[in-house]
């Protein structure tokens, strides 16, 4: 197993109910040779949109593909229905998961997420490295249909410094910010499960791209006819 340690934290959510993810590998299509399936978690407040961004910004070519998963939890002030989510109701996230339309599906803090599946095939064929945000059960549930996917945990320095983003940030109420630090505790528990774990420092996002870019480089040059399979 590759690590990446540097400061080292502890890790991911794990009591999360996990969903079905659809048909099977029996109609899995193989993606063009090199492409990379590649999962980012970590626990809430430790930066993943904003590393994601920091990604988005630096060039690769061919460009990075940004899967933009399903959602129904409410829309938090700026966000864009189709850029930061697709959200949707209970019922429609019901029936993409009944169609078989989503690679994965869990329910994180009381609500769904999914990754499109259809999306995932198509930036795959297309010879794109596709990168996913996805919760720890979420990885799980792509790390067992898809083996070949690489997955990489962000960390925080210190459990007290993710506490501190999280309640800087002020989008959740009271409520909500204790569920998410009790499960961060849990989420940071199962960093193992990972290929890659990187800590997030505070005023370091570029650092943190950097190295995931390093990884991904890494990654191609060990095998570069590699055909992920969703």
């Amino acid at each position: 197993m590759n690590r990446d340690r540097e400061q080292m934290g502890e890790r991911a959510a794990g009591d999360m109910p996990r969903m079905g993810a659809g048909d099977g590998p029996e109609t899995a299509v193989a993606g063009a040779p090199g492409a990379l399936l590649v999962i980012i978690s970590g626990p809430s407040g430790v930066g993943k949109d904003t590393v994601i961004a920091a990604l988005r910004a630096r060039r690769h070519d061919p460009d990075y593909h940004y899967v933009v998963t399903c959602t129904t939890r409410r829309r938090r002030p700026g966000e864009v229905d189709g850029v930061d989510y697709k959200f949707v109701s209970r019922s429609q996230f019901a029936a993409l998961a009944a169609a078989g339309e989503l690679l994965e599906a869990t329910e994180v803090h009381g609500n769904l997420y999914g990754t499109p599946r259809a999306d995932v095939r198509g930036a795959l064929l297309a010879g794109h490295d596709v990168i996913l945000k996805i919760d720890v059960n979420g990885a799980q549930v792509v790390k067992e249909n898809v083996p070949d996917a690489l997955l990489v945990f962000l960390v925080p320095p210190s459990l007290e410094d993710l506490f501190g983003r999280l309640r800087s940030r002020a989008t959740e109420t009271a409520d909500e910010l204790d569920l998410r630090q009790r499960n961060a505790a849990i989420e940071l528990a199962r960093q193992d499960d990972y290929d890659y774990v990187v800590t997030n420092a505070t005023d370091e996002i570029e650092r943190t791209a950097a190295r995931i870019d390093e990884i991904m480089a890494a990654e191609h040059d060990r095998n570069p006819t590699r055909r992920v399979r969703v």
